[in-house]
């Protein structure tokens, strides 16, 4: 992040469409979380949460929501819609990262049958196989390898220690970040009359579509046959493996250690949370959120909200949750209304003896 820039309140009320409680011309240098800003950073407050800290942070101005109770003089206050959509506004027009990298290493390697578009940068020790081709300013950062017959699109960039093997195509403006592998071979083995496992070639590839950014040390699988595919605009978390032939559709987001078996189809505007897993051969309909750590057996055609294992729809979810939860508290008053029960059968059969 550029800390040497100066930028008037003025600026960036004009930027998010805010409204403004406090002076234009205060400059500021930096954003910060709102526990953690001094004079000169501009922070946000929108969750209940972090309002304890409003009282003690040290921001020259904060962007809140509208009509919140500024109770301090000493700031400057810019009220939007949304705290959080403005400050990533500010982040993306003024502090994005520049990841400067210029020309080709000496130490990289490139394979004559290759051809490489304008203002490509390559880092230390990358390596391009065999009848690549890479579009125009793309950056490859050090120690990636990328294997034979792949493409990547114009403008993309990807990060170091990445592993892109044979026949994969990468789309235009997509970001792979370090440790990712894409088109390992797919988790693919027959069991012999002897009980021994034998590997079936996987001879498909990856196809990632533009505006995708693959987390670091995320998994894409090769297909078997075919292609494991990414459609555009996917955005995938750190450390997700994606097994081969699945289809992941447009715009759908995958947060940290989810796993997908394989041949799943997931449609898009999907949301899948934390640690979810889903088994193998399935769909997932558009507009589905998976929740954190739920486990998914089954096809889901209907979209909404799910949770558990086997996922299902949230409410129903919470409300056998909420039983579950109180199961040793049935079991004891079902305990003790059978022996109720007894008693009362007993007496009956007294009285009529």
């Amino acid at each position: 992040m550029n800390k040497n820039l100066s930028i008037k309140l003025s600026e960036i009320v004009k930027l998010v469409d805010g409204e403004l409680i406090g002076h234009p011309d205060v400059v500021i240098h930096s954003v910060a979380k709102i526990d953690e800003a001094v004079k000169g950073d501009l922070t946000f407050l929108y969750l209940p949460a972090f309002e304890k800290y409003f009282a003690s942070t040290g921001a020259s101005a904060i962007l809140v929501k509208r009509g919140f109770n500024k109770t301090r003089s000493d700031i400057s206050y810019i009220e939007v819609d949304s705290p959080e959509k403005a400050f990533a506004a500010v982040i993306v027009n003024y502090f994005s990262p520049k990841f400067e990298l210029q020309g080709i290493d000496e130490t990289s390697f490139i394979h004559k049958s290759s051809t490489l578009g304008k203002n490509v940068a390559l880092g230390k020790n990358v390596v391009i196989g065999a009848n690549c081709r890479v579009g125009d300013n793309v950056k490859i950062f050090h120690n990636t390898v990328v294997l034979d017959n792949v493409e990547i699109g114009s403008d993309s960039m990807i990060f170091q220690n990445v592993s892109i093997r044979e026949d994969c195509k990468i789309g235009k403006k997509v970001i792979i970040h370090a440790g990712a592998v894409i088109g390992a071979d797919g988790f693919g083995y027959q069991k012999d009359d002897k009980g021994v496992y034998n590997k079936v070639p996987q001879i498909g590839n990856v196809v990632i579509e533009d505006d995708v950014e693959i987390g670091a040390n995320t998994t894409i699988d090769r297909a078997a046959l075919g292609s494991t595919i990414i459609r555009k605009g996917v955005k995938i978390d750190n450390l997700v493996q994606i097994a081969h032939n699945v289809s992941v559709g447009n715009n759908t987001v995958m947060s940290a250690q989810s796993g997908v078996s394989g041949s799943v189809k997931i449609g898009s505007n999907v949301i899948v949370a934390g640690q979810v897993g889903i088994a193998g051969h399935l769909e997932i309909t558009d507009n589905v959120v998976l929740m954190a750590q739920s486990g998914v057996p089954k096809t889901i055609s209907k979209p909404g909200l799910y949770f558990g294992y086997p996922a299902k729809e949230a409410k129903t979810a919470k409300i056998l949750e909420a039983h579950f939860r109180n199961f040793p508290e049935y079991v004891e008053r079902i305990t003790k209304l059978e022996e109720e029960i007894k008693k009362l059968k007993e007496q009956i059969s007294s009285n009529k003896a």
